[in-house]
């Protein structure tokens, strides 16, 4: 597929390159390029492992690991052919073997993965998953249902049948993204594109297929999912999660007039927690957090939502659990005057 540039005397035409014949490796390159910027392929994941093959009697690994921000694993291979090979039947044992990952498991991993590419950082493995993870659970649920990135220069007919057909009549999500490098002037540009699905219908038909599946799985689980809306003077929000839930309630009570020392006083301890002196950015906030609770752990904290107020600093937990409901019942209660109350959502997923 040729690219075209527009110049000064019309089209000039670029004709696509081989990544084999530019020196390109699959893992030396593109595995490394991707893992630096997973982004690329989709905004919603978070590498967690390289080269993953911890399963017995196995020699096989998957390229990239990921999980994305509602506990679905993600499996990524990478080919630089133009057919794809067999891949999708490769990451489909691969999605076999991990689908049985817990929390856990997903840490330890991560662990290991942050120890080989920052030797240095101070990263935490397990509070850098609960920031990232949009669960109230200490210990989120890692989905069963695992979702599969095939990356390739092109894909052959087998190939993309084969996904078709998993996607419709399996209910997986399985995505064909393709790379295809350029050479221009002594660069090398690289166009990357989603061709299964199409962006403009895929993602009405994998949020529809992984709605379903979450709403089965919550229903199956004995947890608790509810979600809110928080009612300010009769308009409602969208519906949130428990943990956003309680945050914003608590800052439209701080928008209507409440002090946060009011606030405090009617919430459990340990859940509204007061830092001396005023602290502006999330990194000033996460230090006095630190410092003053040595103990705490500081994901566990919505720092970059800070109250700042009379020579103080208030922050609001993120992990709330069976405690919502009847924290969201104590405050609307308690300020009545300010009119905001909340409601369950109709939905729990």
């Amino acid at each position: 597929m040729p690219l075209y540039e527009i110049g000064e005397h019309g089209l000039r035409r670029h004709e696509a390159a081989q990544f084999a014949a530019l020196g390109i490796y699959e893992r030396a390159d593109l595995q490394r390029l991707l893992r630096d910027d997973i982004a690329v392929l989709a905004p919603d994941l978070l590498v967690i492992a390289e080269e993953f093959g911890n399963w017995e009697n196995s020699r096989r690994r998957i390229d990239l690991l990921a999980i994305d921000k509602v506990g679905h694993l993600v499996v990524i291979e990478l080919k630089r052919t133009d057919d794809g090979g067999h891949m999708e039947l490769q990451a489909l044992r691969y999605a076999a073997m991990i689908a049985a990952m817990g929390f856990e498991e997903v840490v330890s991993t991560y662990e290991a993965h942050l120890a080989r590419t920052e030797p240095d950082g101070d990263t935490d493995a397990r509070s850098a998953l609960l920031a990232w993870l949009d669960s109230t659970e200490e210990t989120p649920v890692i989905s069963s249902d695992v979702r599969i990135m095939l990356v390739s220069a092109d894909f052959g007919r087998e190939l993309t049948t084969t996904v078709l057909w998993l996607n419709r009549f399996v209910g997986m999500d399985v995505r064909c993204i393709r790379l295809i490098p350029y050479a221009i002037d002594g660069r090398v540009l690289l166009d990357i594109q989603q061709v299964i699905p199409l962006p403009e219908a895929g993602d009405y038909q994998v949020r529809t297929i992984q709605k379903s599946a979450t709403q089965e799985r919550h229903s199956s689980d004995g947890r608790d999912w509810t979600r809110y809306h928080i009612i300010v003077d009769g308009q409602a929000s969208e519906d949130l999660n428990k943990r956003h839930a309680v945050r914003l309630m608590i800052q439209r009570l701080i928008e209507r007039g409440v002090p946060a020392a009011a606030i405090g006083a009617k919430m459990t301890p340990g859940r509204f927690r007061r830092l001396d002196g005023e602290h502006h950015t999330d990194d000033e906030v996460q230090a006095a957090l630190a410092g003053q609770y040595p103990d705490v752990n500081v994901q566990a904290w919505f720092t970059e939502h800070a109250i700042v107020q009379n020579g103080s600093t208030w922050i609001v937990r993120r992990i709330w659990g069976r405690a919502t409901e009847p924290t969201l019942k104590t405050l609307s209660d308690a300020f009545p005057e300010a009119k905001v109350s909340f409601q369950r959502a109709t939905s729990s997923v």
